[in-house]
């Protein structure tokens, strides 16, 4: 049975469970060389990969191969995995980094600005119909952001991360990330009106 990935709550802390506890277990068998428990961790990550890829990338060609590359990563160099940080981090971390050199290889940009929205993760019901009005206008206003900029606002707003894991992923320093989302939340706002912008 596939593991259900519980979502971060406060940014980029994982509400405390037995999820953590089970999906440490399930790749502590995947170290091991278990390919169910590998497949088992595929599909509990395929969605959020899928999502983050492409909002990164806004090439969709590069998505599934990005993210078949980042899972072989795992399931080839599990020992990499040191424990300092959430195995989510970690994993994130390595698609981050094949999708900038997967876009490097390609010097044409494919956009696909008429895409299909990925669904995010489950938010607080406070914030629930905010993130659904949201989506389809950032998706938007998202396309002339850097690709930098795109992934440090879709780990913010799709996957409630906060500026350090996500300067973790990046591998750079704190303030570096918080520059970032100043800059994409100045364009964001420029492109957002009335209750939206001020939801940024």
């Amino acid at each position: 049975m596939p593991i259900e990935v519980r979502p971060t709550t406060d940014r980029g802390r994982v509400a405390p469970s037995s999820d953590a506890r089970d999906e440490a277990a399930l790749f502590a068998r995947v170290v091991r060389g278990d390919r169910r428990a590998f497949e088992d961790l595929y599909r509990a990550y395929h969605p959020r990969l899928t999502r983050f890829l492409f909002n990164m990338t806004r090439r969709p060609p590069l998505v599934e191969e990005v993210l078949n590359d980042t899972m072989l990563t795992v399931w080839d160099r599990p020992e990499r995995f040191n424990g300092t940080s959430r195995l989510s981090t970690w994993i994130f971390a390595i698609a981050y980094r094949k999708a900038l050199a997967a876009m490097r290889r390609q010097d044409v940009p494919v956009e696909d600005i008429g895409a299909e929205t990925r669904a995010s993760d489950d938010a607080g019901p406070e914030r629930r119909l905010g993130d659904r009005q949201v989506r389809d206008l950032l998706r938007d206003a998202m396309e002339e952001l850097s690709s930098d900029h795109r992934a440090v606002v879709d780990l913010t707003y799709y996957h409630d991360m906060g500026y350090r894991e996500i300067a973790e992923i990046m591998a750079c320093p704190v303030d570096t990330v918080k520059t970032r989302m100043f800059h994409a939340r100045r364009h964001l706002k420029r492109q957002l009106a009335g209750q939206l912008a001020d939801w940024l």
